[in-house]
């Protein structure tokens, strides 16, 4: 009963700025840890930044100076501001949360989105 819906994804010109969201539904008590991760073709798939229910935050060296991840508890949102992208940056990428639930009781799990394409082009 609990899904994670992204959007913001898209094609963009080097130096340009993409802002992803990721809203939570369901049963939703409480969302932990979030992370937004990318998979580029071929490769491995990598946290590009995280951020606690308290609002600590980290990023991957890559990305650091450059993407923002926030939330918005009141709305289940969370969000990836990404500036200054740069072609490297093209991969899909998702948003991961950790989800204290009611189902008949009470659950907690992590939960994926389906995944947004940011192409990066130069």
């Amino acid at each position: 009963q609990v899904q994670l819906v992204e959007s913001g994804g898209g094609l963009v010109q080097a130096g340009g700025s993409l802002r992803l969201s990721c809203a939570a539904s369901g049963n939703i008590l409480r969302i932990f840890s979030v992370g937004w991760y990318r998979q580029a073709p071929g490769k491995q798939r990598e946290l590009v930044a995280a951020i606690t229910s308290g609002g600590s935050s980290n990023y991957a060296d890559s990305v650091k100076g450059r993407f923002t991840i926030s939330r918005d508890n009141a709305k289940n949102t969370m969000y990836l501001q990404m500036n200054s992208l740069k072609p490297e940056d093209t991969a899909v990428y998702y948003c991961n949360a950790d989800v204290k639930y009611i189902s008949g009781g009470y659950y907690r799990n992590d939960y994926w989105g389906q995944g947004t394409q940011v192409t990066v082009s130069s």
